[in-house]
Parts: structure tokens; C-alpha cells; sequence
């Protein structure tokens, strides 16, 4: 294994620099002993410690991830599972899994589908609704799986300025749906801004707009909200109304490596899901799953964590005198007053990672929360690259 990944790497002039030395060594004057030494197969240099994650010495504040997870429980279903990766995944496992998020939520086994990462499962409803008809959006949402139906041409996403507020404008939105809409797609908390809709107003929007056509609600930071039952758009399908929500792994439970995400719906809706998915779930990734899943110690630290850092990026955005949106998520969407881009360039000189410009909102950057040391970082870092 070692040998076949140094050869990969050799190839692709990943260890050009490596190679070059070693071929130097090799054939200059007084190496005849080391050469000898190391033998015709010398030992592959080490992996890199930082080829997974941050380098060495970066704050990633830029991807949403989660750096207090996984937790034990699941990085202890991930080591048993991974001494029977000789194996496909188990329908036994999936099934198990599949019942455990059925009910939590209140719903059928049959209504759940997992996928690897709620990516898949979103990029699979894009495909699905895409063809129908115009996907509904807010202008600002995640929109990275409807692009992937955009960019296969099966799809084209009509979006709805926020409000000034920047919130989710619902009532235009809602204005916009006819039946001939493929689906609306909507994102609670929303991503990059963070914002809860009001719980009622949502509910209310997407049960009318429900009856009009599919109505996708994506609610990968849900579990980090104030309310997250309260927040939730799953007690819709149960009642009838023709909705989708879709849940990750990647967040809370801070497994965005580890790639575990699920759609909740009818059962019908789910058959359909069910045959446009385009891979299975590997076992590492569902049985860390099952493993942390109801572990509710490790959520409630994780959550608590993220809070911890994001009141020290509020209190700092507060005392520069900025303005910050009302994050209830692991991120915080704020004016710096200065170009994102340049906000971002700035930060990385000093070995901090934040997302630059998103569309035209040129002045608003976006950081992720991570380890307390990494949000102090950025703390100290912010007045300093605004020259405040």
C-alpha cells in the first residue's frame, strides 16, 4: 500500500522535489555507502500529518466543519468497521440506522433515505424535480447540489433577492410558485447568512406553497438552532403536505469527512430519492453513524463549544462596530466595511482561512467556527487586518 501510494505521487510530480534530491544523492560523488545503506527499496517517506484537515499551523475558519467531532462513539464504530472493510456495507446496518432516524423523528423507516452526505441526497433531488420546471430559491442559499442539475442542464434555479433584512424573503418567494415550479428549495438555518426563519411564518409558507408543487427544506444546521424541533419542517410530511427535509452528519456531529447525510419524506418521495442516489454509504460511514447518532452527551458539548466561539466572533464584530447577522449556526455572515476577498487575503497571510466573496455581497465575509484557540486567532486577527 505504502509503495503503491509513493508511486502515485511520484507520478503525478507530487514528490518532484523528493525525487530530484533522492536522484542527486544517488549519483554523486560519495553516496556509493548510503545508497548501500538504504538498500534498493528505501523506506517511503512518512505521510504528511496534515494531509486530512488544517496544515500545520492554519486556522480553518472557512468550510463549516465541526473540529470537536467525531465523537468516540463513532470513531469506535469507525475502527470496527473498519476491520471488516474486506465487506460491502451491510443491509442489516443500513436498515438499523435507517429505523434509528425514523424514530427520533416520528416517521416510517420507508419515508428515510441515507445517502453519502446530504450532498448526494440533494444533488439526487435537483435531478429529480430539476426537469420539471424552475427550482425556487433565495438569491443566498446553498446552492452548490441545484448547480450540479444547473451544470448537467437538467435544471435552472430562479432566485429571489433577500429581504433587506437579508432573511429569507418568503412571501416573494411564495409569489413565485406556481405549478409549474419544480420545486422550491429553501435552507433553515440558511447558508451563508445563518438566519432562522420564524418558525410559524415558515410553516405556514411551506404548507401553501406545498400544495402548489415539491417543497425542499435543507436543514443541515437545524441541531444547532434555539429551537431545533421547533424549527423543524419535518412535522409536515406526517401531515400530509408534500415536503422534503434533508439532515447531515457534517455538522454538529462534525463528521464532513466521514460523509453521512439523510432525506426524510413521504414513502413515495423516498422510492423516488431511493433510485436516483448515485452511490451507497460506505460502512466506516454508517456505522460511525449508528455509533454517535443518539449520543446526546457529545451534541450537547459540541453545541455548546460552537456557542462558546461564535459569542466571542458576536462581542468582537460588536465592539469594531460592524454589522453581523444573527447566526444560529456554526458560522456568523458580518460587514467588514472592506472587500471579502481582500478580508480573506489578508487572513491567510497571518494562517487564518475564511471564506471571500459570495456573489456580489462584496463587503460580507463569512467565518466558521472551530477550536477556541483558532476563534481567538481570528479575534486578535480581525481589528488588525481592518486597521481598526
Amino acid at each position: 500500500m505504502t509503495l503503491n501510494l509513493t508511486r502515485r505521487l511520484m507520478l503525478t510530480g507530487a514528490m518532484g522535489t523528493s525525487i530530484a534530491g533522492a536522484s542527486a544523492c544517488v549519483s554523486s560523488v560519495g553516496s556509493t555507502t548510503q545508497a548501500a545503506a538504504e538498500g534498493a527499496f528505501p523506506p517511503a517517506p512518512a505521510i504528511d500529518p496534515y494531509l486530512l484537515g488544517p496544515k500545520e499551523g492554519v486556522a480553518l475558519l472557512s468550510r463549516n466543519e465541526n473540529p470537536y467531532g467525531p465523537a468516540k462513539s463513532a470513531r469506535d464504530m469507525i475502527e470496527y468497521a473498519a476491520s471488516k472493510g474486506a465487506y460491502y456495507t451491510s443491509f442489516e446496518a443500513q436498515v438499523m440506522l435507517t429505523e434509528m432516524i425514523a424514530e427520533k423523528n416520528n416517521v416510517s423507516p420507508e419515508q428515510v433515505v441515507v445517502t453519502t452526505g446530504s450532498g448526494e441526497v440533494l444533488s439526487a433531488i435537483a435531478l429529480i424535480y430539476g426537469p420539471k420546471g424552475p427550482i425556487v430559491a433565495p438569491r443566498l442559499f446553498w446552492d452548490t447540489t441545484a448547480l450540479y442539475a444547473v451544470n448537467l442542464r437538467m435544471a435552472n434555479i430562479e432566485r429571489v433577492p433577500l429581504a433587506a433584512d437579508m432573511s429569507v424573503d418568503l412571501s416573494t418567494i411564495e409569489a413565485k410558485v406556481t405549478p409549474e415550479t419544480g420545486l422550491v428549495q429553501l435552507c433553515n438555518p440558511n447558508n451563508p447568512t445563518g438566519m432562522v426563519s420564524d418558525a410559524a411564518t415558515l410553516k405556514a409558507a411551506v404548507k401553501r406553497m406545498a400544495s402548489k408543487t415539491t417543497v425542499l427544506v435543507d436543514e443541515a444546521y437545524i441541531e444547532l438552532s434555539d429551537d431545533p424541533e421547533g424549527n423543524s419542517c419535518v412535522p409536515l410530511i406526517n401531515a400530509g403536505h408534500d415536503v422534503i427535509v434533508t439532515r447531515t452528519f457534517s455538522k454538529i456531529y462534525g463528521m464532513a469527512g466521514v460523509r453521512v447525510g439523510y432525506s426524510i419524506s413521504s414513502a413515495e418521495t423516498a422510492e423516488k430519492i431511493r433510485a436516483t442516489a448515485m452511490s451507497w454509504s460506505p460502512s466506516l460511514s454508517i456505522a460511525a453513524a449508528i455509533g454517535c447518532y443518539n449520543d446526546e452527551k457529545f451534541l450537547a458539548m459540541s453545541r455548546s463549544k460552537i456557542q462558546e466561539a461564535r459569542d466571542m466572533v458576536n462581542t468582537t464584530i460588536d465592539t469594531l462596530g460592524l454589522t453581523r447577522l444573527p447566526s444560529q449556526t456554526n458560522f456568523v455572515y458580518f460587514k467588514s466595511g472592506k472587500e471579502a476577498n481582500a478580508v480573506q487575503e489578508a487572513m491567510m497571510k497571518k494562517k487564518i482561512s475564511v471564506r471571500g466573496q459570495y456573489m456580489d455581497y462584496n463587503e460580507w465575509t463569512r467565518v466558521s467556527m472551530g477550536t477556541i484557540a483558532d476563534v481567538e486567532r481570528f479575534c486578535k486577527a480581525l481589528p488588525e487586518v481592518l486597521g481598526a
